[in-house]
């Protein structure tokens, strides 16, 4: 049996979805920074466009000492709410001083998060396989926590369409530790079985349209292959285009692209890279930036890879924030958070 644990936990540390690391230090302020070099190419043959990164820009670290760091979501002020997902915490970045604190404690073990036009922060919470609205005071309701009466495997990461306020989140089955007995979804790694499939992962993606409490399935083509992990999302700012890769060991479950339709849903999905990965951001020449073991890893829309921000250990999720959302944060090495100066900006904030 304690073989058995460790295995199942050893392989979740590697899914980039758990960390082995159970000790926490709350980080009251700045840390010191960490220089790493940084690196990777920029092929202008291929992709049109300046460099990305800033004159002189280097990997600094904005906070150490967390259980496993994901889910960054800038607000409007440029500010980054991340998670800690082992000891149930999101905490907050303040862009103008660097200090970092406590924003929530119990938080349904939030994974990916994005905030709506609003300001209310939209939480992956898997620990009961739920979608939550989380209001600037810490106060929550759950938006859903099902499909057609069954079970979410677990939300992972999730997108909101800037133009229509849609949600779209990933729906892996990444069996956690801390699942309540009795959880239908526990089982050995690697899963087998899911609520949402007769057979195998029943790994998909779902659409929540505003103010709708009911999910729809959108990854419907027949070349969906959902006996896998689907993971990080993002989409383009006019709406029209969505981004979804999958988990796998080895960094190539690969990135698919689809187009957004009026009502909502997917069509002429195409696969975009070989590689996939954990959560993605996007930049406003329109530059994919994946997170995975490999660090940071950035795609033109082309498809050909421009830069690779190594961590020295890897990442789990990043997003544009700072005032000028020049700033690319970064949760990873996933005991900290990191962030980088870059030329481009994102387009993630509402």
């Amino acid at each position: 049996m304690k073989k058995n644990l460790l295995l199942i936990l050893a392989a979740l540390c590697a899914a980039g979805n758990y960390s082995c690391n159970k000790t926490m230090a709350d980080t009251n302020g700045p840390a010191a920074t960490t220089t790493i070099d940084i690196p990777g190419h920029h092929n202008e043959e291929e992709c049109e466009g300046d460099d990305l990164l800033a004159p002189g820009a280097k990997l600094d670290t904005l906070g150490k000492g967390y259980g496993f760091t994901e889910g960054p979501a800038v607000d409007k002020h440029g500010n980054v709410f991340f998670t800690d997902q082992p000891n149930d915490k999101i905490y907050k970045w303040t862009a103008t001083t660097g200090q970092i604190t406590t924003f929530l404690t119990g938080t349904g073990r939030s994974n990916g998060m994005a905030f709506d036009k609003d300001g209310n922060l939209i939480a992956c919470a898997d620990l009961h396989g739920e979608l939550w609205k989380i209001r600037p005071n810490g106060t929550h309701e759950v938006l859903v926590n099902n499909y057609k009466g069954k079970l979410l495997n677990g939300p992972n990461d999730v997108w909101i369409n800037p133009k229509t306020g849609g949600m779209y989140i990933t729906d892996p089955i990444f069996p956690r530790p801390y699942w309540e007995p009795g959880d239908p979804r526990i089982q050995a790694w690697p899963p087998t079985h899911s609520e949402q499939a007769a057979t195998g992962k029943g790994g998909h993606v779902y659409y929540l349209a505003p103010g709708s409490h009911t999910l729809v399935r959108v990854t419907t083509s027949a070349e969906w292959d959902a006996d896998s992990w689907p993971n990080g999302v993002v989409g383009t700012p006019d709406g029209k285009k969505l981004y979804v890769n999958k988990w796998a060991g080895d960094n190539l479950g690969g990135t698919w692209v689809f187009d957004i339709n009026p009502d909502g849903t997917l069509s002429n999905m195409h696969k975009f890279i070989n590689m996939g990965g954990d959560g993605m951001s996007m930049d406003n020449k329109g530059n994919i930036y994946i997170s995975n073991g490999l660090g940071v890893n950035v795609f033109c829309p082309q498809g050909d890879q421009v830069l690779t921000i190594a961590t020295g250990g890897g990442a789990t999720n990043n997003v544009f924030a700072g005032p000028n959302e020049k700033t690319l944060f970064i949760t990873g090495p996933v005991d900290r958070v990191t962030a980088i100066r870059m030329k481009v900006k994102g387009v993630e904030k509402f």
